[in-house]
Parts: C-alpha cells; structure tokens; sequence
C-alpha cells in the first residue's frame, strides 16, 4: 500500500500505529535513500558475524524485513527474534512471517524492559533515534551486556552535522530524494512537523562516542549518504 498517511492535516505526533503499519513497508523505501542496499549490507554483515544456532535480535523490528532478509539468505540454523513496541507492527511482522513460512519470534514489548538474552548480533536500524536522549546510553550498554564475546551491533540513524551549513545542505539534499519520491511539499513539511521531538538525531560522532562509552572497543560507519549512516560495534 502506498504511502499518503500525510497527504491531509495531522492532528497529533508520529507515532507507529495501524495507520502507519499499514503503509510502513512503503514509507521506509521512499524515505530512507539506499534503503534496500542499507537492508542487504546488515544482513550480510549480520551473517558474517553469527554463529551457528546463535541468536539475532532485531530491536525495534516493525514489520520484520531485515529478520525474513536473513532467515532467507542464512546458510546455518539461527534463531531469529525481533521487539517492537508497537502491536500492529508486530501484527504486520506475524503475518509476512506466516506468508514467507519463516521461523522468527516476535516479541511486542519495551525494549528497555524486554531481556535481550545473549546473542550474537543485535541489530538496531533507525531505532536509537526514537529513544529519549537520557536514555540512549542505558539501552546502548544494555545492548552490549546482551552480547556474547565477539558479537556485534549493528545499527543505522539519521544524523545530523555540527557544521550548521553542511547540515542544510545534507537537509536539501534529503528533501530533493523525498520529492523525487513521489512526496508533495506538503506531506514532507506535514512529516517533519510530526516526528518533531519524537525523532531526535545525534552527530556520527555522537553515535559512536555513545557506543564507546559503553563497552565496544570499535565502532565505524560502515555506509553513510548525507544523513543517513549504519554503523558497526564490536565487542572484543
């Protein structure tokens, strides 16, 4: 289903609900550039760096894309688990799993409360930047604690640049893709003024001193366009 959840006048913030689980699949292709290739390098990397019956954990999963892009490439038997908060995502997540026959737990709870258990790799795409800034941190060590030596997050934001013209430059350049999407002016000025203080992005750098900060002893940035970078944390 096509993407219109802002072709009218919002009455309230963004938030995942039915209505955007319903068009979601379509939003994060039409909104994130290299989306496809983005989902494809995590689940490579994701691959590389999985044990055989290892667990995975997708935090923040909604509709479960990158688990059913693993689950189809993987060459070794792994268990596959993805949180979300947000029930019709889950809903929508259960009923592409039944459809692709696939072998992947859903759970819909807080990830700050849910028990990651150990894994081998914890993905968390676009997600961070949903979480309160306050609380980044705890979930970035709690992150770390659920990984078994030698595992690894990966995880991809929209950031944003210190240098104030830079930034507008990458902003132009994000709403230049947006247009060439198919979104009106209006739908994107309609978006921009609902995700305001419920999406929050930090610095490359911000990201990776808070992943730092709690544990890993390496983080890079493995893809970046503009403002939009996926990132590698390892714990050693």
């Amino acid at each position: 289903m096509k993407d219109r959840v802002f072709a009218k006048p919002i009455d309230k913030q963004f938030e995942f609900d039915e209505t955007v689980a319903s068009v979601f699949d379509d939003m994060l292709s039409r909104s994130i550039p290299f989306y496809a290739d983005v989902l494809n390098l995590v689940c490579e990397l994701s691959l590389k760096y999985a044990n055989e019956n290892s667990t995975i954990t997708d935090l923040g999963c909604s509709t479960a894309n990158t688990l059913l892009s693993i689950a189809k490439s993987a060459k070794f038997p792994l268990h596959l688990k993805g949180i979300d908060n947000s029930e019709a995502m889950c809903e929508r997540a259960h009923q592409k799993i039944k459809a692709y026959g696939a072998n992947i737990e859903i759970i819909n709870g807080d990830i700050m409360r849910q028990d990651f258990g150990v894994n081998s790799v914890i993905i968390a795409n676009y997600m961070f930047q949903f979480v309160r800034p306050p609380k980044r941190a705890e979930l970035a060590r709690k992150i770390y604690r659920g990984l078994d030596k030698s595992g690894v997050c990966i995880f991809s934001e929209k950031i944003i640049y210190e240098n104030k013209t830079l930034n507008k430059k990458m902003i132009d350049l994000y709403l230049a893709f947006k247009k060439q999407q198919g979104y009106s002016d209006f739908e994107i000025a309609q978006k921009r003024e609902s995700l305001e203080n419920v999406l929050v992005p930090y610095t490359e750098k911000e990201n990776i001193d808070m992943m730092k900060t709690s544990g890993f002893d390496e983080v890079i940035s493995v893809f970046k366009y503009a403002n939009f970078a996926t990132f590698l944390a390892v714990k050693t």
